[in-house]
This record gives structure tokens, C-alpha cells and sequence, in this order.
């Protein structure tokens, strides 16, 4: 009589054991296959981050050294665009000295404002009626060689923004010059007026060459 006592009260608690054990296996299982689920999620491509500081100058630069290769930039549109990215640049380095060499969100906010104004103003200069167009003569040759100097060391970053403005305001004034005697003389410079552009753009070529090689160098961004 005890032992068909003790049978019927072992067989209950086998089956609730066994139970347990299913329900345990149930549970890991859908665990198993719900975790497969992030996977598929972290193939989705990330969002492609807003571009550094460094890399909107760099761009700007590397636009208007476009600009002024393909003649599309006068030496006077690039003097002024380059006079304000020099004043940007200005205002960046001071921030970063007042704040231990980084930037707030708020000065971030303020750079990318007057970048977008630039970038603007980039556009709109290189899609106005003002290029840069010497013609074929000994002049005009000298006049667009010296641009294709100015507008490499842009793009290499041997040239800074200040330094590039300067160099434009010198060529904007020969240029004008240039245009002054020609209109004075039916279109034509004088042997004279030949000689004094020709002095002029050898002391031109000199500050570009020593601007290109002082050392002083616009940052380019990192990769």
C-alpha cells in the first residue's frame, strides 16, 4: 500500500518537472530568434555626419581655386571672396584660443552662418558676366599664367587666404592698369606701357613664389 503511494506521488511531480524543462527550452528559443533581429537593424547605413570646419574651408577653397583657374573668378571677385574667408578663419583661431582650443555649439552655429553666406557669394561670382579673360597676346599670357599659379597654391593650401588676397589685389590693379592704357590707346599698349606691366608682374611673380614657399600653409582637413 506504501509503495502505490509513493508511485502515484512520483509520477505528478516527474510530469511537472518535465513541464518546466519544455517551457525553459520554449522560452530560450524565441529569446534565440528575436536577438537575430538587431542584426538586420545595424545593416541599415549609418547618416552621413555634416561636414567639419576644417573641411567647409577647405571646400570653399578649393571652389574658388576652381573659379580662378577656369577664369570664371576675376582676380578682383577672388581678392574679395578670400578677404572673407581670411576674416573667418580670424575669427575661428581667436575662439579656439578663448576656449581651450575648441569651439562651442554656438560658435560653430555663427561660422557655418558666414560660410553659407561665402558659399553664396562663391556661386554667385562664378556664374556672373565678370571672367577673367586676357587674350592670346604676350600680356594677356603673362596675366593668365600668373593666375594658374595663384589659383594651384589655392588648391595645394601653400597659400593661405590672406596671403591670396593679397596676391589678387595685386594682379586686380595691374589688370586695371592694363585696361586703363589700352582704352587710351584704341586697344592697344604702348612698348612702354608693355615694359612697366611686364616689371610689374615679375614683382608680382616674386611675392607669389615667396607666399608659396614661407612656410605658411592653409590647414587641410583630416580624413
Amino acid at each position: 500500500m506504501k509503495s502505490n503511494w509513493m508511485k502515484w506521488c512520483v509520477l505528478p511531480a516527474a510530469a511537472l518537472m518535465a513541464g518546466s524543462l519544455a517551457l525553459a527550452q520554449e522560452q530560450s528559443s524565441t529569446q534565440g530568434s528575436g536577438s537575430s533581429a538587431p542584426a538586420t537593424q545595424s545593416s541599415t547605413p549609418a547618416a552621413k555626419p555634416d561636414p567639419t570646419i576644417a573641411q567647409r574651408k577647405e571646400n570653399q577653397q578649393d571652389r574658388i581655386a576652381n573659379g580662378v583657374k577656369s577664369g570664371q573668378l576675376t582676380a578682383g571677385e577672388t581678392a574679395n571672396l578670400e578677404n572673407k574667408e581670411a576674416a573667418i578663419n580670424g575669427e575661428t583661431r581667436a575662439d579656439r584660443a578663448a576656449n581651450g582650443g575648441k569651439l562651442t555649439g554656438a560658435e560653430k552655429q555663427q561660422i557655418n552662418q558666414q560660410q553659407n553666406q561665402v558659399s553664396k557669394q562663391i556661386y554667385n561670382d562664378k556664374h556672373n558676366a565678370a571672367t577673367q579673360h586676357n587674350g592670346n597676346n604676350e600680356v594677356g599670357q603673362r596675366q593668365t599664367n600668373q593666375q594658374q599659379r595663384i589659383a594651384n597654391g589655392i588648391k595645394s593650401g601653400q597659400l593661405t587666404a590672406g596671403e591670396t588676397a593679397k596676391l589678387e589685389n595685386q594682379q586686380r590693379g595691374i589688370n586695371q592698369q592694363v585696361k586703363a592704357d589700352r582704352a587710351a590707346n584704341g586697344g592697344k599698349l604702348t612698348s612702354g606701357e608693355k615694359q612697366q606691366v611686364n616689371r610689374e608682374q615679375n614683382q608680382a611673380s616674386k611675392n607669389i613664389y615667396n607666399k608659396k614657399h614661407n612656410g605658411k600653409t592653409q590647414p587641410k582637413a583630416k580624413q
